[in-house]
């Protein structure tokens, strides 16, 4: 069995070479390292938020250079509508009030204490952390986190429809169809090696792009990657096996990858918030991920149960399929 499915996987492994997979992913880690690291972090990172001040006794006597003082009422409205992620201070009364346009819980008071923080005597305080990371760091882990997800539910998808199709062309499953093999190692063969890809994708994504600092929370990353790569290869699998050409797999990628994605990320990175989120699995995958990316592990068994449950389910509702695949080709 076990020679079996050495064999099996060995010939997954020259069929994917063949493919260019290996390079496509290698070319994915590249450019997405270059956009972490040239592009998003640097740009993203110039200012926290500009602090408009409004102080006509003058009683603020030591603030920080940062802060713009403006003469009236009507020009902190002015900047503050033209700046949504600005905030204002009005000190006209004996206490300062802070002023902004209204973002998420945790933002707005980050941004209260920042700007509070550019008044007081030492002035150059400028909120240099956020939790226990730089601004920097914890864009680098949010950032990296995304397209770590973003390229999971991709690769794993689309990687194995194009082997899986490339295969029915060439008429592997019809002779897999009278092999003496056991049914189930054609499957565990492409599981295995889609998920071994994606692990070594995820721990070079974290050594790039969040540095040595990274490998304390590797191993809790690896674990949430090794979940949603089984989801999406299983898943991928099965529609390979269930559609005809890849015309209409390409079609149902684009609805599940809307459905896993868009409301995931409207809920967990904005203040779009939707009722039904707490029911959509890829959204407690996605924030699994997330909090490991800061340290912060998911222990809830249920969570794990309902991770476990779904492989297995998957993987049968698979193996069921690609049995009757193999009754049509033989």
């Amino acid at each position: 069995m076990w020679k079996s499915l050495c064999s099996l996987f060995k010939k997954d492994c020259r069929m994917m070479m063949s493919g260019k997979f290996f390079l496509v992913a290698l070319g994915s880690l590249v450019l997405y390292t270059l956009f972490i690291n040239f592009g998003y972090v640097k740009f993203m990172d110039a200012q926290l938020y500009n602090v408009y001040l409004y102080d006509p006794a003058g009683t603020q006597t030591e603030f920080s250079s940062l802060v713009r003082p403006v003469s009236s009422l009507e020009e902190l409205d002015a900047a503050l509508a033209g700046d949504a992620n600005g905030v204002g201070i009005d000190a006209s009364g004996k206490t300062p009030h802070v002023l902004f346009y209204a973002a998420t819980e945790k933002a707005d008071r980050h941004r209260t204490d920042y700007a509070l923080s550019l008044l007081s005597p030492d002035g150059n305080d400028t909120a240099k952390t956020v939790g226990s990371n730089s601004p920097e760091m914890k864009q680098r882990r949010e950032i990296t986190c995304e397209l770590l997800f973003i390229e999971i539910v991709a690769v794993g998808f689309l990687g194995i429809a194009s082997v899986l199709f490339k295969e029915k062309q060439m008429g592997v499953i019809r002779v897999h169809a009278v092999m003496p093999l056991h049914k189930s190692l054609f499957v565990c063969s492409k599981i295995m090696l889609f998920l071994i890809t994606d692990l070594v994708f995820a721990a070079l994504m974290v050594l790039f792009n969040v540095g040595l600092g990274g490998m304390s929370v590797l191993p809790a990353v690896l674990v949430q990657t090794a979940i949603l790569s089984l989801i999406m290869a299983l898943a991928g699998f099965g529609c390979t096996m269930l559609l005809r050409d890849f015309k209409q797999f390409s079609l149902a990628y684009l609805v599940i990858a809307l459905f896993a994605a868009t409301p995931v990320f409207l809920a967990a990175n904005t203040s779009v918030k939707m009722a039904w989120i707490d029911y959509h699995p890829f959204y407690h995958v996605y924030m699994g991920l997330k909090n490991a990316f800061f340290g912060i592990p998911t222990t809830s068994p249920v969570y794990y149960a309902g991770a476990i449950g779904a492989i297995i389910l998957l993987f049968i509702l698979v193996e069921a399929a690609f049995r009757k695949e193999m009754g049509k080709e033989g």
